[in-house]
C-alpha cells in the first residue's frame, strides 16, 4: 500500500509518501481501506521526533480514520467485511489501509458522509473522557473551552450545548469567536483583547467556570485557576503555549479545585475500547440526530499531507483538516 512515512524528522516536508507493507489483522482487529484521516496535533509532534508512537504501535502518524472493513482477524465479533466505520488508533491513519483493535470501532454515522466521519473520533474521546468522564460536568455547569474553534474545540461545543452544559470558548480572532457562537457558546472570548478570567467571572456573576478544558497549558496554568469556581476541575489535554507553569497549591485548596491531564494515545486498549463504548452509546445518538456534526476546514489529498500540516501550523483554520485516500 502507500502511506504517509517520516523517514527523517523535520517539517511538513519529512512526510514522504511512500510504499510500505501491507497491514494484517492481528487477534481481535481488523483491517480498514481508509477513506480519510483526520490530522491532529500530535501528528505534528511526531513528525518533529517530539511524540513517538506507543510501544506496539504503527510508526506511520495519524490518530483516526474513517473507511470500510476490508479484513477480519480472528477473535471479532459483531463486525462484517464491507461495514462503513471510523476508528480511533494509536498510528497508522496516514495510508491506505489501516489495523484497527476491533475495540476502537464505531460505525460510520449515516448523517454525515464517510470522508466526514475521520473527523469525529479522537475529539469525541477526547472530550467524552475528560469533560463527562473526569470531571463529570453537569448540566448547567458552566464550561470554558480554549481554543473552541479547534477541531476538538467544535466539538466540545457542539457536545456541551447538546446536553446542557454551558460553553464559553476563547479564540483569536473575531471570525473564529463568530463561529465559536454559531456553534453554542454562550460567550466567546478573543484573547487577543479580552482577559478571559475577567470575562468568564463577568458571564458567570464572578462565580468562575465548573470546568476549563484547556489546549495552551503552561501559560495559561495559573490563570485557569483563578478562573475556575468553587469545586472546579481543570482539564489540561495540551501544551501548544509550553509545558511549564506555576501553580498556587494554596489557592487550589481554597477552591478544593482539581488539575488533570492525560494522553488519550498512550492509554491501554481495554481503557480506549472502554471510552469507543461510551462515546457510541452516549454520543453517537446525537451525531446520528444531527445535534453534533464535523467541523471541517479542508480536505488535502494524502498525498499532499505536508499541505495540510501547514494548514494546521497556520493556525488560522477552524475545525478540522482531513487526509483524503
Amino acid at each position: 500500500m502507500w502511506a504517509v512515512t517520516i523517514p527523517t524528522f523535520g517539517g511538513p516536508d519529512s512526510l514522504v509518501w511512500a510504499e510500505t507493507p501491507d497491514p494484517v489483522a492481528g487477534p481481535g482487529e481488523v483491517v480498514v481501506d481508509v477513506r480519510a484521516a483526520g490530522v491532529n496535533r500530535p501528528d505534528l509532534l511526531q513528525r518533529a521526533g517530539r511524540y513517538p508512537p506507543p510501544p506496539g504501535a504503527s510508526q506511520l502518524p495519524g490518530l483516526e480514520c474513517s473507511g470500510v472493513i476490508s479484513e477480519i482477524g480472528p477473535d471479532v465479533e459483531g463486525w462484517a467485511i464491507g461495514d462503513p466505520v471510523c476508528a480511533l488508533l494509536a498510528g497508522g491513519a496516514y495510508a491506505e489501509r489501516a489495523a484497527v483493535p476491533a475495540g476502537q470501532l464505531l460505525p460510520a454515522p449515516a448523517s454525515i458522509s464517510l470522508t466526514h466521519a475521520a473527523a469525529l473520533p479522537e475529539a469525541a474521546c477526547t472530550v467524552w473522557s475528560t469533560v463527562f468522564g473526569v470531571a463529570r460536568a453537569q448540566p448547567g455547569e458552566t464550561l470554558l473551552i480554549h481554543g473552541g474553534t479547534s477541531g476538538v474545540g467544535t466539538f466540545a461545543l457542539q457536545l456541551a450545548r447538546a446536553v446542557g452544559v454551558r460553553p464559553l470558548a476563547t479564540a483569536g480572532t473575531p471570525a473564529k469567536c463568530a463561529r465559536a457562537l454559531e456553534l453554542g457558546a454562550e460567550r466567546a472570548i478573543n484573547y487577543r483583547d479580552e482577559d478571559f478570567v475577567a470575562a468568564v467571572h463577568e458571564h458567570t456573576d464572578a462565580r468562575g467556570a465548573d470546568v476549563i478544558f484547556d489546549i495552551v497549558g503552561g501559560p495559561y496554568l495559573a490563570r485557569n485557576l483563578e478562573a475556575l469556581a468553587l469545586d472546579g476541575r481543570l482539564l489540561v489535554i495540551a501544551t501548544q503555549g509550553g509545558r511549564r507553569g506555576e501553580l498556587d497549591l494554596g489557592t487550589l485548596m481554597v477552591k478544593r479545585a482539581m488539575v488533570y491531564s492525560a494522553r488519550l494515545r498512550t492509554w491501554s486498549l481495554e481503557q480506549k475500547a472502554a471510552i469507543v463504548a461510551q462515546v457510541r452509546g452516549h454520543v453517537w445518538p446525537l451525531v446520528e440526530s444531527g445535534a453534533i456534526t464535523p467541523v471541517i476546514e479542508a480536505e488535502v489529498p494524502m498525498r499532499d499531507a505536508a499541505q495540510a500540516h501547514r494548514i494546521l501550523e497556520a493556525g488560522e483554520h477552524i475545525g478540522k483538516v482531513l487526509l483524503t485516500v
